[in-house]
C-alpha cells in the first residue's frame, strides 16, 4: 500500500469511527446542545492587609520587613525553621539574590541574614 492509499485508508478509518460514536452515543451530537455562555469574565478579589509578624515589628528588623515583602509574605521568614545557625539565614538569602533575582545589593544581604540570624537563630 503506498503512502496515499494509507492516508486514504487511516481518514475513511477516522471517518467510519466518530459516525459509529454518534451512533451510539447520540448525545454527543454538538449540534443539538445549547450554546453555553462565555465565562471569560473578569475575576476581582481583595488580598488581606499584610501584617508585620511581631517577631520582625521592631526597628531592628525594618530592612527585612522593607526588602523582603516586596517578593514575598513576612510569613513566609516566620515560618522558617528556628535555631538553624547564621549560615542558615545568610544561605537563605543567597538565594533569593541568586536563584529567585532578589534586588538586593551585597550589603544589604548580608545585614538581612545577621538580622534573621539573631531573631530566629
Amino acid at each position: 500500500m503506498g503512502s496515499g492509499q494509507q492516508t486514504a485508508a487511516v481518514t475513511a478509518f477516522v471517518v467510519v469511527a466518530a459516525l459509529g460514536v454518534l451512533a451510539v452515543f447520540p448525545g454527543a451530537n454538538l449540534a443539538d446542545r445549547p450554546a453555553q455562555q462565555s465565562s471569560l469574565e473578569p475575576v476581582s478579589f481583595v488580598m488581606p492587609e499584610e501584617t508585620t509578624p511581631t517577631e520582625l515589628a521592631d526597628a531592628d528588623a525594618e530592612l527585612v520587613v522593607s526588602t523582603c515583602s516586596a517578593c514575598h509574605s513576612l510569613e513566609y521568614i516566620t515560618t522558617q525553621p528556628r535555631g538553624m545557625g547564621e549560615k542558615f539565614w545568610h544561605d537563605q538569602v543567597t538565594k533569593m539574590v541568586k536563584v529567585y533575582g532578589a534586588p538586593i545589593d551585597q550589603t544589604d544581604a548580608e545585614a538581612i541574614g545577621d538580622i534573621l540570624a539573631n531573631k530566629f537563630g
